[in-house]
């Protein structure tokens, strides 16, 4: 496994506590970094840690504060966020950047909504699919976006999915917050080009999480059938490309779809 440099750069990871989100905490406390995890699910953030902490990673930063990380406290901590609720985001935004600077946001959180025929869906599941795919990430890049242009310089790295660039039937809600997910990380990276802050996406086939429950049987088969390599993707596969587009060696990206769908898209 390559070792991606992040030492002493602090993270906030949505959706922090599972899946892809739990192995980007994984990869990056690994890679020296230190993880503030976002999440609406507190008994999962306890869960979370204490796994991070199993396997030994949450011990205290060792940094010398030179990319705004601390010399003291643990590497890894919690909070419990609303991410659809402006006051909520603004409150958790305001507690991390009280120890100290963000320089990495992961927007990992995300719901499929279940499966339907876009004339059989329900108007409040298509709500607040986009409230929590789409606002949740405009939410949380307005409350930290700021301080990384005070910085000079911040890696944003949205998570869409192969769904946002193709349409997937009986997935309309979530294709169209996916696709509008990849249009805000278009402009958001345009308009922050000059300041130091690089904002991307990555477009992922399907991974066997949580997220699965939300989903029908033949709707799990259908993505599966769509994937060249046969199979779904791994977190930890979906974690070694956000963590290397929110290092300092991703320098030359921004406003960018970076494709990770076993070949089911190739552009």
């Amino acid at each position: 496994m390559n070792r991606i440099d992040l030492e002493g750069r602090r993270a906030v990871i949505t959706g922090g506590a599972r899946g892809i989100g739990l192995a980007t905490a994984e990869r990056m406390l690994e890679s020296g970094a230190s993880v503030v995890l976002w999440d609406v699910d507190g008994a999962a953030i306890e869960a979370a840690l204490a796994s991070l902490a199993e396997k030994g990673l949450t011990g205290r930063e060792h940094g010398d504060g030179e990319h705004g990380g601390s010399e003291h406290g643990e590497r890894a901590s919690g909070t419990v966020v609303e991410l659809t609720d402006e006051a909520s985001v603004d409150a958790a935004a305001k507690e991390a950047l009280a120890a100290g600077a963000i320089d990495i946001l992961v927007n990992n959180a995300g719901i499929t909504g279940g499966n339907g025929k876009t004339w059989e869906l329900e108007p409040s599941i298509w709500r607040k699919t986009l409230e929590v795919n789409l606002v949740g990430p405009y939410l949380t890049a307005r409350a930290l976006v700021p301080s990384m242009i005070a910085a000079g310089y911040g890696r944003i790295v949205n998570v869409a999915s192969i769904a946002g660039k193709e349409g997937n039937p009986n997935a309309s809600h979530y294709s169209a917050s996916k696709a509008g997910l990849i249009g805000l990380t278009k402009s958001l990276g345009k308009e922050l080009a000059g300041a130091g802050v690089l904002v991307n996406c990555i477009t992922p086939a399907a991974a066997r999480t949580a997220i699965f429950d939300q989903m029908s049987q033949e709707h799990i088969d259908y993505m599966l059938s769509k994937i060249p390599l046969a199979r779904f993707v791994e977190p930890a596969e979906v974690a070694a490309m956000i963590v290397w587009l929110a290092s300092e060696d991703c320098s030359f990206s921004t406003g960018a779809a970076f494709d990770i769908s076993g070949g089911r898209a190739v552009y």
